[in-house]
């Protein structure tokens, strides 16, 4: 499922404050707008390209990266609200792809973590598990119960060791880019990571049947 307003490539959007969400090619010739200013600044033109290009590049892993840790009804907001802040702070973007990304999730964890203060105050953000194919096409019985008892096990994972796993079983993040996203260094990050396994495995051994 992707987000209304992110389907159409390469497209630079933003959200302004009458929620309305605005693509940069249908903005030009207003007054104050990066088109506007194309004309002189030369410099300009180098950083709308360079975040036109990380938006192509990221925009479906950070809609699947929020649809994980928010709802469906946010999504999209904070998407916008993400994607203006890279804007605002595109001198800072990353050169190598993989850690761009990384910077990117980064961005849109804290501006989703900010929504979800604004009506109950936490650190951490709860990830659900991704949707997996219909269990009606899987014929192993084993396979059925243990994919069940990961689904109850991780539904009362603590946030934060959710978030911690995620960044790798999901998100497919190094160490060093999960820690950026996280805030921390990728020593700290792999103490969490095996914290966080360990407590998988102890919520799944309560899971399963001895």
């Amino acid at each position: 499922m992707r987000a209304r307003g992110f389907g159409h490539g390469p497209s630079c959007y933003t959200h302004r404050p009458a929620g309305h969400v605005v693509d940069v090619s249908a903005i030009e010739g207003e007054s104050g707008t990066i088109s506007a200013v194309r004309d002189v600044t030369p410099v300009r033109l180098s950083r709308e390209q360079r975040f036109r290009e990380l938006y192509a590049a990221s925009a479906d892993d950070l809609i699947r990266f929020l649809q994980r840790r928010v709802a469906a009804a946010h999504v999209e907001d904070v998407a916008a609200e993400a994607y203006l802040t890279v804007w605002r702070r595109i001198d800072e973007l990353p050169r190598d792809l993989s850690d761009a990304r990384a910077w990117v999730f980064g961005i849109a964890r804290r501006c989703a973590l900010n929504a979800l203060r604004s009506s109950d105050r936490q650190d951490a953000l709860a990830v659900r598990i991704a949707d997996q194919p219909s269990l009606t096409i899987v014929t192993d019985t084993h396979a059925i119960d243990t994919r069940l008892d990961l689904a109850a096990a991780w539904r009362r994972l603590d946030p934060g060791d959710q978030e911690v796993l995620a960044l790798t079983a999901f998100e497919d993040l190094t160490s060093a880019e999960a820690g950026a996203v996280l805030d921390i260094s990728p020593a700290a990050y792999r103490v969490r990571l095996m914290r966080a396994r360990r407590s998988l495995r102890a919520l799944l051994d309560k899971e399963i049947p001895s």
